[in-house]
């Protein structure tokens, strides 16, 4: 879920749609929208030798979709074993329960409502579905739910709507904060310093072959963001509505509904540190 249009310096490359990586193959949801990008990206992420698979965020409930997900599945001689969420929010998770039926398969997810079998997901779980190995890396801050995975074997980590192939995302509030989100950065970060993880692999866009340059780039937007709220109210802009209409006066209008939940957040997080 997209907050701006994509902005002056901001990393960029990879493809919309096909393999990615070695073990990591992108189907496109047909959902294109200004808060979605060109649509929801479902991962489907297999060991090269194995016939078992993982989807990650099946998508809408759209079944011509959800049985292209299959296909593609099928064709590279994979079945799918398991559907795992990176987070709530319809685009990713609305079709999963559908897709848990064609498919026979559990739903995994840190929010208890949207698992499907027992077993939830949480800070140190690793998934093994066919030899594959996916570290759950816990990520809130855009909602309180949000996962990413990293994929040690192909130094890549799939981020949802933690970070995005264009543009910046949203911070959801009330349920997303800032606080949250900037220690979620700052943990992605250190995949990139200390594990070597070089890819990224959102929930919407291309794929980032720069993952150290995606997080500096967030990172630094937000704090510019933060800069630019705190001088607006400081100058007089007292409601969420007015700082938005001044802050992000350059950017699309459709897109300041969006906009505004982050103003609230980083409204929230000024008031917090006592910097308002």
């Amino acid at each position: 879920m997209t907050e701006a249009a994509a902005l002056p310096g901001q990393p960029r490359g990879g493809v919309l749609s096909g393999p990615a990586t070695a073990r990591t193959i992108n189907v496109l949801a047909p959902n294109p929208s200004a808060m979605t990008l060109d649509g929801t990206n479902t991962w489907i992420v297999a060991e090269p030798d194995s016939d078992l698979a993982v989807v990650i965020d099946p998508g809408p409930l759209d079944d011509d979709h959800l049985h292209q997900v299959i296909g593609v599945a099928e064709q590279a001689g994979k079945r799918v074993a398991l559907t795992l969420l990176t987070h709530g929010h319809p685009d990713h998770a609305e079709g999963a329960s559908r897709f848990a039926h064609l498919t026979r398969t559990k739903v995994r997810a840190l929010d208890p409502a949207l698992r499907l079998g027992d077993e939830g997901l949480g800070a140190g779980d690793v998934v093994t579905t066919g030899g594959l190995e996916l570290r759950v890396v816990p990520t809130p801050g855009h909602t309180e739910d949000s996962l990413s995975f990293h994929l040690p074997a192909d130094q890549a980590v799939l981020t949802g709507d933690t970070i995005l192939g264009r543009g910046t995302t949203v911070v959801a509030h009330p349920d997303g904060r800032l606080g949250d989100y900037l220690d979620s950065l700052r943990r992605l970060r250190s995949l990139t310093v200390d594990d070597g993880v070089h890819t990224v692999l959102p929930g919407h866009g291309p794929v980032l072959e720069d993952a150290q340059g995606a997080v500096d780039f967030y990172l630094a937007h937000r704090a510019h963001r933060l800069a630019q709220v705190e001088t607006a109210v400081e100058n007089g802009y007292r409601t969420p509505s007015e700082v938005v209409a001044h802050v992000y006066a350059d950017v699309d209008r459709s897109l300041w509904p969006a906009a505004e939940l982050s103003v609230r957040a980083q409204l929230e997080y000024l008031r917090e540190h006592g910097l308002i």
